[in-house]
């Protein structure tokens, strides 16, 4: 128990080594990265506390169970973080549906922080250029891939007398005037004359730019109505 103690508490023990270093300068790294991502370029649309917590702590995982447990296994810890995708792709977070956008985040910033704990060949500077590669194709995608300010959402619509081609501008004056936003264009899906009911898809101006969950609702869900 002595000997256990001591060799516990020898200095070698607490010597900061290069291993340490590097790990330490790889995790920094990769969790500013991180950080800039969701806070500058996925929170400002999306506006979700619980996925941006979800990004934050999932990167930082992935992270620390491929650098420690997998660094150093070459085509294994490949093999392990493409499993990662492939539990990801097939669980999707069962808890709710997870949109599109969101996925895509969670994708990217898992093979972020795959690729900052597999680049033990590159020096720090190289880490740093391909991380700013990343934030330079996640900053492009955003200002010029969806640089719209244009909203979407469904709506079940109960006048069809309206949507007639021949009735269309009518059709948009109905739906600003009851919806109280600039109606860009409507697109006419599903109708049901026994009811009289069709559903669109209506695109309206926004100048938030924000990307709401709730335009994404096909129907009012009576149980969790407030």
């Amino acid at each position: 128990m002595q000997e256990l103690f001591h060799e516990f508490f020898s200095a070698k023990n607490f010597l900061p080594t290069i291993t340490l270093f590097e790990l330490v300068s790889s995790f920094l790294l990769n969790s500013l990265v991180v950080w800039i991502i969701v806070h500058f370029f996925y929170y400002p649309k999306g506006h979700r506390r619980d996925y941006y917590f979800t990004f934050v702590l999932l990167s930082v995982s992935i992270f620390m169970l491929i650098y420690l447990l997998l660094g150093a296994s070459g085509d294994m810890g490949i093999g392990a973080a493409l499993g990662l995708f492939a539990i990801f792709g097939i669980i999707r977070y069962r808890t709710e549906s997870v949109p599109i956008r969101e996925m895509t985040y969670l994708f990217f910033l898992v093979a972020l922080s795959v690729l900052n704990a597999k680049t033990g060949d590159l020096n720090f500077l190289g880490r740093v250029a391909v991380n700013l590669l990343m934030i330079f194709v996640v900053w492009a995608s955003e200002n010029f891939l969806s640089a719209y300010r244009e909203g979407c959402k469904f709506v079940k619509y109960d006048n069809i007398e309206l949507i007639k081609p021949e009735r269309y501008e009518e059709l948009k004056a109905d739906l600003e005037q009851r919806l109280g936003v600039q109606v860009l264009r409507v697109e006419v899906g599903a109708v049901d004359f026994l009811t009289d009911m069709t559903m669109l898809r209506v695109f309206y101006h926004d100048p938030n730019r924000r990307i709401k969950s709730v335009d994404r609702l096909f129907k009012v869900n009576q149980e969790n109505a407030f």
